[in-house]
């Protein structure tokens, strides 16, 4: 009797110690675990600018799509063009008035996860309120 009494709390305590375990496999999506945004960079949008950069650089890694996040201030934003590490570009059609405080979609990137060199922001500020918007770029690995 004392061996089935031992037997019956080792067995409650390897069920105790591994149900938390076990828990993590029921996600319903666990897609979301893996994806990890990283902010690149940002530019404080000069008023005289019609066109800015962000570099990011090799050592950032790989990414497969970017969103661009605007800040302070309200802008108008046409394209961006993404130049990749092996030569490659990809012009991007944004034709959009930002608010302050809005972000463009998620916009994926052509082929599997890419490194990528910079990216150039072409906008325009003419007609907005005093405050320098803030362009902030951001990419998931």
């Amino acid at each position: 009797m004392k061996k089935l009494m031992t037997a019956i709390s080792a067995a409650s305590i390897v069920a105790f110690l591994l149900t938390p375990l076990l828990s993590f496999t029921t996600l319903k999506d666990p897609a979301p675990a893996f994806s990890k945004w990283e902010k690149l960079g940002e530019r404080k949008v000069n008023f005289k600018a019609d066109r800015d950069e962000i570099g990011v650089g090799r050592f950032e890694g790989f990414f497969d799509a970017l969103q661009v996040k605007v800040k302070r201030g309200p802008i108008n934003m046409f394209k961006m063009v993404v130049h990749f590490h092996n030569g490659e570009t990809k012009e991007i059609e944004l034709r959009n008035n930002f608010a302050a405080g809005s972000e463009s979609r998620v916009i994926d990137l052509p082929g599997n996860k890419r490194v990528i060199d910079k990216v150039v922001f072409w906008y325009e500020t003419k007609g907005f309120a005093d405050s320098k918007a803030i362009v902030e770029l951001w990419g998931r690995h």
